[in-house]
């Protein structure tokens, strides 16, 4: 049975993922007379080659670390505090982790660039600068410590710190004692995850960065898609997938730390009204962090939507509905893009919930190597390019029987192999949560192990389908390396068309783009909001 399940999400991630990524890399590193691993050696030795890596490295550090300097108190904010609307203000700080990059760098280019809100305001420009890269990271990531390091928080026994602070500790000494080594697996669990995801940061870099900083995954586009160097863009590859695949094993290992060390209590016992000036005043400067870090380059994304040469109005929105002269980069008006993106993300969820549910329901039970290595198998899009695996899909699937370079369908199984791995990460606990004891019941009744299956688990877990289904929406409405390859000319994707606009100058193109981005962010902010409702967790983590 449980081979039977994992079939066909094997089958799936070894034709569009693994067969994609290793022809790439082979095509690098491998010529007639054998395999080239001097190359590797080559590549990293060169100066510019070092200064990426060095790059990559210490923006990601640095962004984990203000991520977390800024974060941590509203953690506490959320975990510690009722207040009225924090449902609402949970919800706007979890939108930033749900845009996709691209919005995110239009926002901040709205925000920090020529032209833009601080630059009309005190002259102050911050584009190209690594200030406006950190900002964007820290902007995106926010939620991520919120909600996992906050998610925890709010479970911890606060009597324990108390009792300390009776024995006769200062309140410092005693959050530091009992709670900071409580929290500490889950902080660094966030730590990683921020890491990780600002290592691979793409989008936010390409549009913020300019041409003085790149990243990893900015330097295997511009090897891949500028300059042809398929050895040099192997190289990059391997070497991202190897540190990202020991990024994920720690993260692995901090997780089940943190799973089995506590003892925890319902998060309603731990939640109450401030009391003192102190925590109005912590409330107070979480709520303002929030106004400046989350709302203003999202305001200013919207103002500048709206801001055209005659005065406000609708004029940049309306001149979406046009493809342009002879110059524009639009075979299509760009207004299709919203149309072509609903349609991608739709397909692409159906194909992330089959692949991913049946991935979820293998591993309801644990079990040997064979299924741990299926599991890592699932997790391994978050460890390679996205752009690798565009430019595979370029050079692989153009041959009978998967001939697809001309196939619409190409984007939406992109886009699914980053939305399988959220699906099996919010379907997974809940299925193993579902007693045994109904399925060998039914089974006894005489149900067929699909009836079984539709008639026990299904109900139960009927809500985190939708919670997964909303995540793989999201993510699919997003991605961007991937689909920059493949998406055709006349059917771009609205992150696409936010980047083919930002690559042209013009004050209409500007404009445009910053109401292609709004129209995204609401897409993806609606997407978000619906998912809140229907949250199974309430425990506050991913």
């Amino acid at each position: 049975m449980r081979l039977g399940l994992m079939a066909v999400p094997v089958a799936f991630f070894a034709v569009f993922f693994a067969y994609p990524v290793t022809a790439i890399v082979g095509r690098g590193v491998k010529t007639d007379d054998g395999w080239q691993f001097g190359r590797i050696g080559e590549v990293l030795s060169r100066p510019d080659i070092l200064d990426v890596l060095w790059f990559t490295t210490w923006q990601a550090l640095a962004s984990t670390a203000l991520t977390l300097l800024i974060a941590l108190p509203g953690a506490y904010v959320f975990a510690r505090f009722d207040f009225p609307g924090k449902q609402v203000l949970r919800a706007v700080v979890t939108v930033p982790f749900v845009l996709p990059t691209v919005v995110v760098g239009t926002a901040f280019l709205a925000l920090l660039g020529r032209g833009g809100f601080l630059d009309e305001l005190w002259g102050v420009r911050l584009d190209t600068t690594v200030w406006a890269i950190l900002l964007a990271h820290v902007f995106f990531n926010y939620a991520v410590v919120v909600r996992t390091v906050g998610g925890l928080w709010s479970q911890l026994d606060p009597r324990q710190e108390e009792a300390a602070r009776v024995l006769g500790a200062g309140r410092f000494a005693a959050w530091r004692r009992v709670t900071l080594p409580a929290l500490g697996p889950a902080v660094a669990a966030a730590a990683l995850m921020v890491f990780l995801f600002t290592f691979t940061s793409f989008g936010v870099v390409q549009i913020l960065g300019g041409p003085s900083y790149s990243t990893l995954e900015v330097e295997v586009y511009r090897q891949t898609a500028q300059l042809l160097d398929l050895p040099t863009a192997a190289v990059l590859t391997m070497v991202q997938f190897v540190a990202v695949g020991a990024i994920l094993a720690l993260h692995a290992v901090t997780v089940r730390r943190r799973e089995r060390a506590l003892k925890l209590v319902d998060p309603a016992q731990t939640s109450r009204r401030p009391r003192g000036a102190g925590q109005w005043a912590l409330l107070g400067g979480v709520l303002l962090t929030a106004l400046l870090l989350i709302l203003l380059p999202l305001g200013v994304l919207v103002e500048r939507s709206f801001d055209g040469p005659g005065g406000y109005g609708l004029g940049y929105y309306e001149a979406l509905q046009s493809a342009g002269g002879s110059g524009s980069t639009f075979l299509v008006p760009p207004l299709e893009a919203v149309g072509n993106s609903l349609q991608y993300a739709f397909v692409a969820t159906l194909i992330a919930l089959v692949v991913g549910g049946l991935a979820a329901a293998a591993l309801t039970r644990r079990a040997g190597p064979l299924v741990r290595g299926f599991d890592a198998l699932l997790m391994l899009p978050l460890g390679v390019s996205a752009v690798t695996v565009g430019f595979g899909f370029l050079i692989t699937l153009d041959k009978p029987p998967l001939d697809l370079r001309t196939s619409w369908i190409l984007v939406p199984l992109a886009q699914a192999l980053v939305g399988v791995p959220f699906v099996v990460r919010t379907m997974l606990p809940v299925l193993r949560a579902v007693d045994d004891r109904l399925r060998e019941a039914a089974a006894v009744l005489g149900a067929s192990p699909l009836r079984a299956w539709r008639e026990v688990d299904l109900p139960l877990v009927r809500r985190a389908v939708l919670v997964a289904a909303g995540f793989a929406f999201a993510v699919s409405l997003g991605e961007f390396g991937a689909t920059v390859f493949i998406a055709r000319p006349d059917n771009p994707t609205l992150p696409v068309a936010v980047a083919r606009l930002l690559g042209r100058s013009g004050e209409l193109n500007y404009g445009q783009a910053m109401a292609l981005s709004t129209i995204l962010m609401l897409v993806c902010a609606v997407s978000l909001l619906l998912l809140e409702r229907i949250r199974t967790d309430r425990s506050g983590e991913f």
